[in-house]
């Protein structure tokens, strides 16, 4: 190094500015090239996405919603299933919500909640690290490059009034198919679609004259004991007597073995009487007003059919019973309106009346002998 520094010098050349010089070219070199940034570690967004539903779906009773959420995934996350978890930018998840945010906004909204919670998950699993903040996030960050979400004003579901239904249910109680028969029984029951098609006969004590729906099939996942009228009970006696299946069996079979009949089979026999203008779950409104406009039966008592939860919390921590007789008569009463028995309603209606009256006339005697 010494001789070629002589060499240099004798040339007459600076070998010390002449090294200054290569080391500025050589930094210059370097900051023109983009390092290759190290293989992430973490899981892609998508079998992230997968191993969290199979973590949680067990915790969600409802089958729809387990659909729902490998499908937002599979349909509308296409733009990141194949990233990193810890790649995942804000402009990533604005891309996966921008072409669906106008088009379907419930839908959207759905999808950055998704994300948003399985990017929560993967850095509890410590498959990010800190310090971050979660892309899809709405508050302090997609609030500002989004616009409000317009929701969807879908309305009530669309009810027949009750002054119509003894009319329609004679019609009804013509048409021979199964699916005309669960429609039937779930105007009678006042129950929802999905209620009565996972019906099983296991669930039926017709002695008793009682339907009891398990916890894991009722929407406030809450025991549902139904009194079945008079009318409800012939229905289920009828299709005993031609089923030939065990208890576990499904009471409304499907076409498929081991399926109950589709959720749209009752929908399509309101269809095919040209009354596809109302809906299958309309018909518990259409139950509510009758027995809030025509009878005398205690709104509580009502809602308690309809498997509606009554009161607050500390209501229903001290009223423990779910005043089943009661809600007998609640059911027969609207049994006798739909096959227009409308004498024999009366008939009920008067003579709760007259036991009101009676108890209230026992119990004004018991205070005044008892008072100072």
């Amino acid at each position: 190094m010494a001789a070629a520094a002589r060499h240099l010098l004798q040339q007459g050349f600076d070998p010390l500015e002449m090294r200054r010089a290569a080391e500025r070219s050589m930094a210059e070199l370097r900051s023109q090239v983009t390092p290759t940034p190290a293989k992430s570690q973490s899981p892609t967004f998508g079998k992230f996405a997968d191993r969290y539903i199979d973590t949680h779906e067990d915790g969600w009773k409802n089958a729809k919603h387990r659909w729902q959420w490998r499908n937002s995934i599979t349909n509308h996350c296409k733009a990141i299933v194949s990233k990193p978890v810890d790649a995942i930018t804000t402009d990533d998840v604005l891309d996966v919500l921008k072409p669906i945010w106008r088009k379907i906004p419930d839908t959207a909204g759905r999808v950055r909640t998704r994300i948003e919670k399985i990017l929560d998950a993967a850095r509890a699993d410590n498959h990010i690290a800190p310090p971050w903040e979660n892309p899809a996030r709405w508050s302090g960050n997609l609030e500002f490059k989004l616009p409000k979400r317009t929701k969807l004003k879908t309305g009530h579901y669309s009810a027949m009034e009750y002054e119509n239904l003894p009319a329609f249910f004679g019609l009804l109680r013509e048409r021979p198919a199964p699916a005309a028969r669960a429609l039937e029984l779930t105007i009678l029951c006042a129950t929802r679609t999905s209620e009565t098609l996972k019906m099983r006969w296991r669930e039926i004590d017709l002695e008793r004259a009682t339907w009891t729906i398990p916890a894991e099939r009722m929407k406030m996942g809450v025991e549902h004991r139904i009194p079945l009228s008079s009318e409800a009970v012939a229905i289920l006696k009828r299709l005993a007597r031609d089923a030939k299946t065990s208890r576990d069996a499904y009471v409304f079979p499907g076409q498929k073995p081991g399926q109950p009949l589709s959720q749209m089979s009752m929908t399509m026999v309101l269809r095919r009487m040209n009354l596809g203008q109302f809906t299958v779950h309309g018909m518990r409104s259409s139950f509510r007003d009758y027995m809030g406009d025509m009878t005398p039966h205690a709104e509580s008592i009502v809602e308690q059919a309809l498997a509606h939860q009554v009161g607050d919390a500390t209501v229903r921590a001290y009223r423990r019973k779910d005043a089943f007789e009661k809600r007998r008569l609640v059911m027969q009463d609207w049994a006798n309106y739909l096959i227009g028995n409308s004498a024999e309603t009366t008939i009920h209606s008067d003579r709760r009346a007259a036991d009101e009256r009676r108890r209230s006339a026992s119990d004004g005697a018991t205070l005044q002998g008892t008072a100072p």
